[in-house]
């Protein structure tokens, strides 16, 4: 089952069960939250909750995609009680990638790269026996839900920026219950938009390099998630496709299980708020800043993968500044 939330012209918020090329409106919510809240407190998986509730003809999808009226699968109507995170250094990447860094990994502990040391720990431990903690993985934060833009539109490319770079991903959606027991509602494909060359110049930067906007969806894929799934990142410029790639993901392609990157975002009891959101990203392998690409506005971004449905499409922008040097005032 694949469920997306989107608006009528109106404004009105609806849930909606894909159905081919139609859209099927699930009666009696407004939006994914309350119909995820609505199923931890019934005692119900998220199908079953669907088909209690039931469905009723709604409108064609392309039709709500042109017209920009797909939100994100999931947010909160509170922006800062959607907290949006990732890890990374969670992919293996392509054989060949995967080859270089067995062959990195046998290399003297101390010639490794931070980097390379904590890909490493990941390779060696992230993928612990049930009921075990693994190795802690490398996480960010990236925003709250004022950063997601819906799928169709464009990511602002802030003034100070350096690169303007997409990241094909997985994401997991989630929402902490009534007692504060987090509950996966599902996963969507996700575009974790970063600064590439400001990232390399020093891992310090990470934290800098991650605070730009993203987007998910338009789909969100209900139950597990496939052990091994082949997608495809491309950029269009002109017409014209740039750059296209395959990416991997799935737990076959990730030296993390998601129960240990799932654990080590939420043993921390500030995310377990009871009512809040959280939009993980996965990590990804694939890049075409690794390529060489330079992005510019008016690229657009697709990423697809075919059990997730419509792919995720998003634009680049330029951004006009908001805020200038010496823009604080003192009281």
């Amino acid at each position: 089952m694949r469920l997306i939330q989107f608006e009528t012209s109106e404004g009105q918020r609806h849930v909606g069960m894909v159905d081919g090329e139609n859209i099927q409106i699930v009666r009696n919510v407004r939006t994914m939250r309350e119909l995820a809240l609505n199923t931890i407190r019934n005692s119900r998986d998220l199908a079953a909750e669907v088909q209690i509730q039931g469905t009723e003809p709604g409108p064609s999808y392309d039709s709500l995609l042109e017209g920009r009226r797909v939100l994100p699968p999931l947010d909160h109507e509170d922006a800062a009680h959607c907290l949006v995170t990732g890890t990374g250094l969670t992919h293996l990447g392509s054989a060949s990638t995967r080859d270089k860094m067995h062959q990195q990994s046998n290399q003297d502990e101390a010639k490794l790269t931070d980097s390379m040391r904590m890909f490493n720990w990941g390779l060696e431990g992230g993928r612990p026996s049930a009921g075990e903690v693994g190795a802690q993985p490398e996480w960010f934060y990236k925003g709250d839900g004022s950063i997601v833009v819906r799928p169709g539109e464009d990511f602002s490319f802030p003034e100070f920026a350096e690169d303007a770079g997409e990241e094909p991903e997985l994401t997991g959606l989630y929402v902490v219950g009534d007692e504060g027991q987090p509950y996966r509602v599902g996963f969507a494909l996700g575009n974790e938009f970063s600064d590439h060359v400001m990232e390399r110049k020093n891992y310090l930067y990470l934290a800098h390099s991650k605070l730009r906007y993203c987007a998910f969806g338009p789909e969100l894929l209900v139950g597990d998630l496939p052990r091994h799934l082949a997608g495809v990142s491309r950029i269009h410029r002109g017409g014209e496709v740039l750059w296209e790639k395959e990416f991997l993901s799935g737990e076959e392609n990730m030296c993390h299980s998601l129960a240990n990157l799932e654990y080590h975002h939420f043993k921390y009891n500030q995310f377990l708020r009871p009512g809040d959101v959280h939009v993980h990203f996965f990590g990804t392998a694939t890049l075409s800043f690794a390529d060489g690409i330079k992005t510019q506005p008016g690229d657009r971004f697709e990423i697809s993968m075919p059990e997730f449905g419509k792919p995720l499409v998003n634009g680049i922008a330029p951004h006009k500044p908001a805020f200038m040097i010496g823009g604080v005032k003192a009281l």
